[in-house]
């Protein structure tokens, strides 16, 4: 095996109570020291089941320039598909290692079962394995790389996504119309039905450093938006007003992270959300978010109807696979 996965990592670290030099953050990033612990406002939590669909709209538009982030409930999910799609994600990091590497990541690849993903400075190491593979749209599926235990882990995915397109396609909505725009038009700009999800589930080992280590880096999603469920450990936090706070776990509730090319697309009106996760010292935290991007070759800038003299241009216009390039080596865009 090439690449020794936290997970097992993990099983010897418990025994130790200590952890790899690698995995300490430098102390500007360790949550011990970094983690805000006063009185600050919770995430925005929205009902989609509200009928006033104009304060619906007002709320996303609040949450999404003010915070980046927001939490839907009586988003139009079933609790029992959305538990039936954890639990086959869990099953597969729960199988033996060598089952999970049948679908290791390759390089060059994004899609496969892994252990880093993104250049870290200092050749630090974050405190997570993850599988990453596109779920949408169904024509762009390679099933080669999709757990072949549980077997019913398709089922249950494409369960999942035959409730998630809906939702991803009224929040475009909700956030179109919000900017003034035809409903149409933010998704439209951001590959219409060519638009992919790709799901990632993040495994957080319990690690005994809570304090000094962090599942996944501070950044910023590339996708349009982002769709995530947790379990019930908690561990999200987002920077506001310049403190990391904890984003509060509701049951039910499905987490929408702003991205870059909403940020990009809506002139920077909507905010892509500084976020991060920790771990924790005693159970296992997992995470399941499906990033909405646009097509490889589809350009991204802002919208012209959100452009004038009085409110130039703010980002650059590009190829959203020259953006990934750029961010995923970074290199200034």
């Amino acid at each position: 095996m090439g690449v020794e996965r936290v997970q097992t990592i993990a099983s010897l670290s418990n025994n130790l109570g200590t952890i790899p030099q690698e995995f300490i953050r430098s102390e500007h990033e360790q949550p011990g020291k970094t983690t805000f612990h006063g009185s600050v406002p919770e995430l925005p939590v929205i009902d989609l089941a509200n009928p006033d669909r104009y304060q619906v709209t007002r709320e996303i538009v609040e949450a999404s320039s003010e915070w980046g982030i927001f939490q839907v409930v009586n988003h139009g999910i079933p609790e029992e598909v959305v538990k039936e799609f954890q639990r086959v994600g869990r099953h597969f990091f729960e199988l033996p290692q060598e089952e999970k590497e049948k679908i290791a990541k390759q390089p060059g690849m994004k899609e496969g079962y892994g252990t880093k993903l993104h250049r870290e400075p200092e050749g630090k190491k974050t405190w997570v394995d993850f599988l990453y593979h596109n779920i949408w749209p169904q024509h762009i599926l390679n099933y080669n790389i999709w757990p072949q235990s549980p077997p019913e882990y398709r089922k249950a995915n494409d369960e999942y996504c035959k409730y998630l397109v809906p939702l991803v396609d009224r929040l475009f909505e909700y956030l179109s119309t919000g900017l003034g725009l035809e409903k149409n038009v933010l998704k439209e700009a951001s590959g219409g039905d060519n638009m992919k999800m790709l799901l990632k589930i993040n495994y957080y080992p319990p690690c005994p450093r809570p304090d000094l280590a962090l599942g996944v880096a501070a950044h910023t999603d590339m996708s349009t938006f982002t769709l995530l469920v947790p379990n019930d450990v908690p561990g999200l936090q987002v920077l506001k007003d310049d403190h990391w706070v904890d984003a509060k776990y509701i049951p039910n509730a499905i987490i929408v992270h702003i991205g870059d090319q909403f940020e990009i697309l809506s002139n920077g009106k909507y905010k892509s959300v500084w976020h991060r996760s920790t771990v924790n010292k005693d159970q296992t935290r997992m995470s399941w978010p499906v990033f909405c991007e646009p097509p490889a070759d589809l350009v991204i800038g802002p919208l012209p109807q959100l452009v004038s003299d009085e409110n130039p241009a703010k980002f650059k216009t590009k190829k959203f696979k020259d953006y990934e390039y750029c961010k995923l080596n970074k290199i200034p865009q």
